[in-house]
């Protein structure tokens, strides 16, 4: 008996350990994300000096190290299944495309008199490395008057237009500008200027499981699309210049049997 009652004392303290070790793991993971997502988030406030107007803004950038915490933290916050988790990466990764851009995420906070941003893609400028480059695309509502809180996404192009290159290929850092003219609370202040070392940044790391493959196969459909819509085009091409062909020897013909 006493044998057995020692026996169930351990089992019981070991289920305890084991259950504290758990807690433990899982607040220890969710404080590595929570500390990774803060990390690639800057910020920068501006205020006119009488109070009339404020400006909060942060941007983030989309680091592969950011997307998989990001993902992390999702899933364990919705207690989401390894399907969920899949689902949810497919979805961002479609939506960033960073095969194809530089993703950020910019949230404005307001008060006072109202910011008129448009367009705003005339504020933004992002260097890589000593190249500026303008955005492919942005949230249009920032085109709109902002008060208060709005949030969007801006990308711009990762690779040269004329080159095929990609601009972050050696690159050490990234440093996004945003015009301080483009409120009566930032002008004083210049440019508000966010920086980011993406020495270590890698986006092809995000190139697996079966978020990965369906992204693939879109892109395969996407070029496979593509190619056959140049075909057509070619063999219209083709089917004109046959046709011409046919009706020149067919005159040489004629003229020749004269």
């Amino acid at each position: 008996m006493k044998f057995d009652r020692a026996l169930r004392v351990k089992v019981c303290l070991l289920l305890i350990m084991t259950g504290v070790f758990f807690v433990c793991s899982g607040v220890l993971e969710g404080a590595i994300e929570d500390r990774i997502l803060k990390s690639w988030t800057k910020s920068q406030s501006r205020s006119e000096s009488d109070g009339m107007q404020s400006v909060n803004v942060k941007v983030t950038y989309y680091s592969a190290e950011y997307v998989e915490a990001l993902i992390l933290a999702e899933a364990e916050k919705n207690l989401w299944t390894k399907d969920e988790e899949e689902r949810y990466r497919y979805t961002l990764l479609k939506t960033l495309n960073l095969d194809e851009n530089i993703a950020f995420h910019v949230e404005f906070d307001t008060t006072g008199t109202p910011v008129y941003l448009q367009p705003f893609d005339r504020h933004l400028k992002l260097y890589v490395g000593k190249k500026a480059l303008s955005p492919s695309d942005y949230d249009k509502r920032f085109n709109f008057k902002l008060q208060g809180k709005r949030d969007g996404m801006i990308w711009f192009p990762r690779f040269d237009e004329k080159t095929g290159k990609n601009q972050t290929d050696g690159v050490k850092e990234l440093r996004l500008f945003m015009s301080g003219s483009m409120s009566t609370a930032t002008t004083p202040g210049g440019d508000l200027i966010f920086v980011w070392n993406i020495t270590r940044d890698d986006p092809s790391v995000l190139n697996k499981g079966t978020a990965a493959d369906r992204l693939e196969l879109d892109r395969l459909i996407k070029r496979l699309e593509k190619l056959n819509a140049d075909k057509a085009g070619f063999q219209k091409q083709l089917d004109a210049i046959d046709t011409e062909l046919s009706e020149l020897s067919s005159r040489v013909e004629e003229i020749q049997q004269r």
